[in-house]
């Protein structure tokens, strides 16, 4: 039997037909002793460990079992009926990652609510419009400062009440306005066992379970519903990937009840809500809250996680960290390039031979088991999706023993509709479809001469599965648009990304099909894979490609400022102060110009960047030229940098 047949047949205890709040009440049964959640000190004023739990040391992590979990997650589901949440009502979640986040989820789910999620990142006026879309009846904040931007709006809301997971000082003349700690004391009043087991299995498996707004990367954010079962199915199907097989070979990776997670992503956004959080609590792992994506080597360092989901932008930050270290000094950089090498070759290698492997020996002694250990020692695999992660930058960490899984996934799709099989990875590949989902591709959406070299069919992904939405929240037009009827009458999914599917099954991303570039000449290009190519850098950090309508592709780079500086102390360059000064030094440039060259060498002609201009500003989530999953804002950038597009287009 090949591991595909396996995934299919395979059945265990975590994979199910329940309710979201039924699978959390079923893995605390079969885990009731084991640690279920992390929680690090002195980040927080949290109001639950005034008297539920034991505040940790800061700068510690303190751990819960799932049967502590259990009676928080109960205890709060009861105040939360108690103060009027019923099925059906949506309420907000508007906080970062952190333990209450989850608690709060499956606390709601229980009491038969959905959960609408909103971005800390929002303004009020965002607030005002991810509350009142989906008619929120109350919102879970995290602190007084997101709670002030709640009131800012709070007259355009019809909210019943509003709780804050920190304590709070001056709010005492708002009954409406409650601490997390005042929920749960309620829920501990009135706490049936029976009425709550009766609650948390009263909704249909079709009954909406929580409403994630989308980016608004191409404008307004729309409500995507998802459903008890859209969430549970994808759970299942990715348990089928991922679990500890009978059929897969010794040493080969799975997630189980051993596994340990760090979790950081937005769990306002469905790619950790379902990998960083359903699948690891049906599952039975623990996880442990990052303070921040800033602090993630230190937390790492301390909780020695075996797995992490993440997003291409964390993992190419991780790697500068983990390369800027490695190059204190001159013997140490040339060390690391040595070991990145050698560990690149002997990945790649059907057959390594002796040499190599006693060269992958050294360098795994000199460098990677030095940068393992700097994340705790015991990363078994990682996860990436959210975006295209860089085939070059992916082979750096398996070389590493770092492996990283690539998948694809969508709002829509609960996400996970791809995913590399541990046992069958394909670097450059977002892997095959997970059981149970379909796949085709409308080549029509793509000009098929572009792609004529790649054996497979080249076009529009369409997907259909238990895991894909029934639509967009009172956008009816929207959701009659993002679907397709085949003529056998089935409903499919339009994703909006260009895929390639391989004769074995696996993908290759393309790009999204509103940002392929069209040529005047008539030439048709994908930016994604060019920016890609400049992930491991140590010159440029960011990219974004231009052309559309040009003659040309051109592109915007942020240089790495530091690397730069470092380079110019060397070779005795005076280099002004200013950065759009720096941007501007036609040393800098020349210096830049030639990791472009390396660049287009991977590429056809009309591919190649032609001209390039350098910026002086990263794009982040703060100036809004991210998105809150890193995703790069096109629109706001080119408007940001609308003066150096134009230069690089003049005559």
């Amino acid at each position: 039997m090949n591991w595909q047949d396996a995934e299919r047949e395979y059945e265990d205890e975590v994979i199910g037909e329940t309710t979201l709040g039924r699978m959390f009440e079923e893995a605390v049964e079969r885990n009731a002793n084991r640690p279920a959640q992390q929680y690090k000190g002195g980040i927080y004023d949290r109001s639950l460990t005034d008297s539920v739990l034991t505040a940790a040391t800061p700068g510690e992590y303190r751990t819960i079992s799932y049967a502590e979990m259990r009676d928080i997650v109960r205890k709060l589901s009861a105040g939360f009926h108690d103060l009027g949440v019923d099925r059906g009502d949506r309420v907000g979640i508007f906080a970062n990652t952190r333990m209450e986040w989850a608690q709060c989820d499956f606390a709601l789910l229980g009491a038969g609510a959905a959960v609408t999620t909103v971005y800390t990142s929002s303004s009020p006026d965002q607030v005002e419009y991810l509350l009142d879309d989906p008619d929120a009846s109350a919102v879970v904040v995290e602190n007084e400062a997101l709670l002030e931007r709640v009131l800012a709006v709070e007259d355009e809301l019809d909210l019943e009440f509003i709780v804050s997971m920190d304590d709070l000082d001056g709010y005492d003349d708002r009954e409406d306005i409650l601490t997390l700690e005042a929920v749960y004391d309620r829920g501990e009043e009135t706490f049936d066992l029976e009425a709550y087991q009766e609650r948390v299995d009263a909704p249909e498996l079709d009954d909406l379970a929580s409403l994630i707004y989308t980016s608004g990367t191409t404008g307004q954010p729309k409500g995507v519903q998802l459903t008890h079962w859209n969430f549970r199915s994808n759970v299942n199907a990715v348990r089928k990937r991922f679990a500890p097989r009978p059929d897969k070979p010794d040493g080969v990776p799975a997630l189980d009840e051993e596994s340990v997670a760090v979790s950081y992503l937005p769990l306002a956004h469905v790619f950790e809500r379902t990998a960083g959080h359903f699948v690891l609590f049906a599952t039975g792992a623990c996880v442990a809250y990052a303070e921040s994506s800033e602090t993630l080597q230190e937390d790492f360092g301390i909780v020695q996680p075996t797995t992490a989901t993440s997003v291409p932008r964390v993992y190419e930050k991780i790697y500068d960290a983990i390369r800027e270290q490695a190059s204190e000094s001159g013997a140490k950089q040339r060390i690391f390039e040595w070991a990145t090498d050698v560990g690149v070759e002997y990945q790649q290698a059907e057959s390594p031979g002796s040499i190599l492997t006693a060269k992958q020996a050294l360098a795994d002694k000199l460098v990677f088991s030095t940068v393992r250990e700097a994340l705790g020692g015991e990363i078994e695999l990682l996860i990436s999706g959210g975006g295209s992660l860089s085939p070059e930058l992916c082979r750096l960490y398996h070389a590493m023993g770092l492996p990283i899984y690539e998948g694809y996934g969508l709002t829509e799709t609960s996400p996970v509709v791809t995913t590399n099989p541990p046992e069958a990875v394909q670097i450059g590949t977002i892997g095959p479809a997970l059981p149970g989902v379909d796949l085709k591709v409308d080549e029509t959406a793509a000009d098929q001469a572009v792609f004529s070299d790649d054996p497979g069919d080249v076009g529009e992904l369409l997907v259909k599965g238990p895991n894909v939405t029934q639509g967009y929240w009172n956008k009816p037009g929207a959701t009659q648009g993002a679907f397709v009827e085949d003529d056998a009458g089935e409903r499919w999914f339009r994703t909006g990304d260009i895929v390639h599917i391989r004769p074995d099954g696996y993908l290759e991303f393309r790009d999204r099909v509103k940002q392929i570039i069209v040529l005047s000449t008539g030439k048709n290009v994908a930016p994604g894979p060019i920016e890609d190519a400049f992930a491991a850098s140590e010159i440029v950090e960011q990219a974004m490609v231009v052309g559309d309508g040009e003659k040309f592709i051109g592109a915007l780079l942020v240089p790495n400022t530091e690397h730069v500086r470092e380079w110019a102390a060397e070779e005795g360059i005076d280099l002004p102060d200013d950065p759009e000064s720096m941007c501007d030094d036609d040393r800098v440039r020349e210096y830049v110009q030639q990791e472009v060259d390396r660049v287009n060498g991977n590429f056809e002609k009309h591919e190649t960047i032609k001209r390039f201009e350098l910026v002086p500003q990263e794009f982040t989530e703060e100036n809004e030229m991210l998105t809150p999953t890193m995703k790069k804002k096109r629109r706001v950038i080119l408007s940001r940098f609308e003066d150096r597009v134009d230069r690089i287009y003049e005559e």
